[in-house]
């Protein structure tokens, strides 16, 4: 099937094809080999892809006014493919981000010289709901607040950036081993003979990350996954990482705190846990330090910890370094910190908190991206050239309201990559979403969560808000 009628701007990067229409280097074997194929054959790979979703049940959930959905997260076959220099640039920047982050957090929970040193603004970072007092005076074990993060990466005709740091409970590596696992199976032989990286080894080294950051003395860990539970949005994830690590899916009525310790309730007894990944929200974490009337965490749980009787996964309070109003300042932390120039480039952003923030904001609703600084998902946000003019006033209302918890962005023309759309090519907004991990060393997978805003036009790539993934291809040099 050709490309004939796909359509290429010149102000949009398009990740299969230069601006004259000739495939990129790293894209001309792919490229190729959908040339060759019919609509039919196309269509049942397509097809193929989607039902192996279906049958093993990845799903999400989107969370509306009235009812939870839950749905099979929309799959598209043609990969996004890149080369092992462009891969490199990015591991790179991402090692270096997710250093100076977690010296950020060991720096703000202990001297905060940062602050003292006015790098940061002190209400930036103590105004942050998600700066938590109580992890004051607090080391994280061998400096690692952050064990496994999501950076969310855009690109544009000026490179890639980096959109937004996941640091809390960062979600969405299933879907990237869910995405291989379809396409590698549908184009087996391409696959092979572009000697694409692989992923599958993910739950190998997150297994690996966990076990360093065990205390002292624990050779042979018990690891322990901690889920909300089966109403989660990403309790399918919680499920499937747990299988690959070989650890116990657990809640938190499932573990008890006895004299500093924490111990899982089995058929045989109790049994002492050493690591605790956890995609419990800090909220819910442990009811005795945070929110009391919480039935998610586990009484004692963070006194365990700070006594380094039990790792936690990421640590609490990390949040305070994904939010973005502190995101505009992690260029100078980088260069604080590593006295280096960050690999990454942020996207120019305006804090609302800030008199002329706010003018500047107001003035450009029309043509900006503004969001609330605690926020994820595509929640809470308005695409200001998307929204009519009524929706742009009522957010403005909301924003004057309350100046320091928005931010606003310029509306980005994120990179386009084909995806097979009633029949035929069309190109569609991408991200992505790579997965780092820290213990004692940084390990990073070559490869993501690609996300892909489904709707023609659409900016948005969120799942919860209409949009899908695909497989990224990362080739071997």
């Amino acid at each position: 099937m050709d490309f004939d009628a796909y359509d290429l701007d010149g102000d949009i990067y398009d990740e299969m094809f230069l601006s004259g229409g000739t495939p990129r280097e790293q894209s001309r074997q792919l490229y190729e080999t959908l040339c060759r194929l019919s609509a039919e054959e196309l269509g049942t790979i397509q097809e193929r892809v989607t039902r192996s979703f279906s049958n093993e049940g990845i799903t999400f959930t989107v969370y509306g006014d009235d009812e939870a959905d839950e749905r099979i997260i929309p799959i598209d076959c043609v990969p996004r493919v890149l080369s092992g220099a462009e891969w490199r640039q990015l591991e790179a920047g991402l090692t270096q981000r997710l250093k100076a982050l977690n010296l950020f957090l060991e720096d703000v929970y202990g001297e905060a010289r940062i602050v003292a040193d006015g790098v940061i603004p002190v209400d930036v970072v103590r105004g942050c709901p998600q700066y938590r007092i109580e992890m004051r005076g607090f080391s994280a074990p061998h400096g690692t607040w952050v064990g496994v993060c999501g950076t969310d990466l855009v690109r544009t005709n000026d490179g890639f950036m980096v959109l937004e740091d996941n640091l809390r409970v960062p979600s969405g590596v299933s879907y990237m081993l869910a995405n291989r696992k379809a396409v590698k199976a549908s184009l087996r032989r391409l696959y092979r003979s572009s000697r694409v990286q692989e992923v599958e080894h993910y739950g190998r080294i997150l297994l690996e990350t966990l076990r360093e950051l065990a205390p002292e003395g624990r050779e042979d860990p018990c690891i322990a996954l901690l889920t909300p539970g089966v109403y989660n949005s990403a309790f399918y994830e919680h499920m499937f990482l747990a299988g690959e690590l070989g650890a116990e899916l657990v809640e938190g009525r499932d573990l008890l705190v006895n004299d500093g310790f924490v111990y899982m309730r089995t058929t045989t007894g109790l049994r002492r846990v050493d690591v605790i990944y956890r995609r419990v929200d800090d909220d819910f974490l442990d009811p005795l330090v945070f929110r009391p009337d919480s039935l998610l965490g586990v009484p004692g749980l963070l006194h365990a910890y700070k006594r380094g009787n039990v790792a936690l996964v990421n640590a609490p309070g990390t949040g305070v370094a994904d939010d973005k109003s502190v995101y505009a300042y992690v260029p100078d932390m980088i260069r604080y910190y590593l006295s280096a120039e960050p690999l990454l480039a942020n996207v120019e952003t305006h804090l609302c908190r800030r008199p002329e923030g706010l003018e500047y904001t107001l003035d450009n609703l029309e043509r900006l991206v503004v969001k609330r600084v605690g926020e994820s998902g595509g929640y809470g946000m308005l695409v200001g050239p998307h929204a009519t003019p009524q929706e742009r006033e009522e957010y403005a209302k909301q924003v004057r309201a309350d100046p320091a918890d928005f931010i606003s962005q310029p509306t980005l023309a994120l990179s386009r990559a084909p995806c097979l759309t009633e029949g035929r090519f069309e190109p569609r907004h991408v991200d992505l979403r790579p997965f780092v991990l820290h213990g004692r060393e940084t390990r990073i997978v070559p490869g993501a969560f690609c996300r892909v805003a489904l709707r023609r036009g659409s900016l948005v790539v969120n799942s919860s808000q209409g949009g899908g993934g695909k497989d990224l291809w990362i080739l071997a040099d």
